[in-house]
């Protein structure tokens, strides 16, 4: 199952707000500049993102972007299963909508499909926004 870039961004902009817990609202070109993201992608990503409960923003000179629960409560798979509403339900983990499969959902593959899918998420699900931070080295590549 492949990861959109758009989900990538998500992804390591949440990461990125985890990492400055605390700190008060944290500025879109920070967030880009530290995370590699363009940053007409990431005004979009986290314009979406406003309505998860995952981030909340402040206008103004002081303003920027918040991560809300803590990086503990927080799961990559509750960020992938929130980006992935606003696409077309794909049911096949090969990304062959079943409007354009040849087999019509009738693929000797598609129950191996689902079991990938499921392996998936399973780390997803096992993964939080803490565990990523405690995992990741001191100094990020990127800044």
């Amino acid at each position: 199952m492949l990861i959109t870039k758009r989900n990538q961004y998500a992804l390591r902009a949440l990461y990125e707000l985890a990492k400055r817990k605390g700190d008060g609202p944290i500025k879109i070109s920070d967030i880009a500049k530290a995370q590699a993201i363009p940053t007409r992608f990431l005004e979009v990503i986290l314009g979406q993102l406003k309505g998860s409960g995952f981030v909340r923003s402040k206008r103004g000179y002081y303003g920027g972007y918040e991560l809300l629960p803590e990086p503990g409560e927080l799961t990559v798979g509750d960020l992938m299963r929130y980006m992935q509403r606003e696409e077309e339900q794909v049911e096949c983990t090969a990304l062959v909508p079943e409007s354009n499969c040849p087999f019509k959902g009738g693929c000797a593959f598609f129950p191996m499909w689902s079991k990938v899918k499921a392996a998936i998420f399973q780390v997803y699900d096992e993964t939080s926004f803490q565990d990523i931070l405690d995992a990741a080295p001191e100094v990020d590549e990127y800044l």
